[in-house]
């Protein structure tokens, strides 16, 4: 498998914030988002070669209850199947974060998707059109929230972006409203905390919730935190 990096943290975002975790973080991603806050795994993707069976070593030999897999776009890697199956048989909570637009039979205690939006779309004229007829999966999202326990994040980078949410989630009326969250579109934390201001009314008027961006307010916009 292609790794970009391994690390042990805390979960920044969405219901497990605050919860230490071993992230592993595929390298390789099918979308090229504009405001992609890891570019080592999209647009100059990096990393090394590992195989399952030291990854799934290192899952053992650490002190953390639950395990992330993050990319780039995790979906995209054939071996994720074994890797998930054996990581869960050594009693390990398992949150897989994807866009949603991958689908493959893996094991998770929680399907972590990151919808992107319209607003999501690069200017690079290379990638515009391509990013664009790959961003909205229907049915991969369709499956993934009736197959797995779940949770929607979604990054708004203005109001706007709220409204667009609302539409989105019209097209799949199973999705719960609770399991919704909001993110702001931010690397820094003055503008976290600037946006969060009118977020937060905004995402409450509609029952969804807002998620922390907790890595970013304890670290900065940093690697391996």
């Amino acid at each position: 498998m292609w790794i970009a990096e391994t690390f042990q943290s805390i979960q920044g975002e969405g219901r497990f914030v605050g919860v230490p975790s071993l992230f592993i973080r595929t390298s390789g991603c099918n979308l090229r988002c504009w405001f992609c806050d890891t570019p080592y795994t999209s647009w100059e993707p990096e990393g090394e070669h590992r195989s399952l069976r030291g990854l799934v070593d290192e899952v053992r030999n650490a002190d953390c209850e639950h395990v992330v897999i993050t990319g780039g776009e995790p979906m995209l890697v054939p071996e994720l199947v074994p890797l998930t199956q054996q990581i869960a048989e050594l009693g390990r909570v398992i949150t897989i974060e994807t866009a949603g637009t991958v689908d493959r039979p893996v094991t998770a205690h929680l399907m972590s998707i990151s919808p992107k939006r319209a607003n999501s779309t690069p200017d690079d004229p290379v990638w515009r059109d391509r990013h664009n007829e790959r961003r909205h999966q229907p049915a991969v999202i369709r499956r993934l929230t009736s197959d797995y326990d779940y949770q929607l994040k979604f990054v708004v980078d203005s109001p706007a972006d709220v409204e667009d949410v609302e539409v989105y989630l019209a097209e799949f009326p199973h999705i719960s409203a609770d399991r919704v969250y909001l993110m702001p579109q931010a690397r820094e934390l003055d503008e976290l905390r600037t946006k969060s201001e009118w977020l937060v009314p905004l995402a409450r008027q509609r029952g969804w919730q807002v998620s922390p961006r907790r890595h970013i307010e304890l670290f900065g916009n940093t690697r391996g935190t």
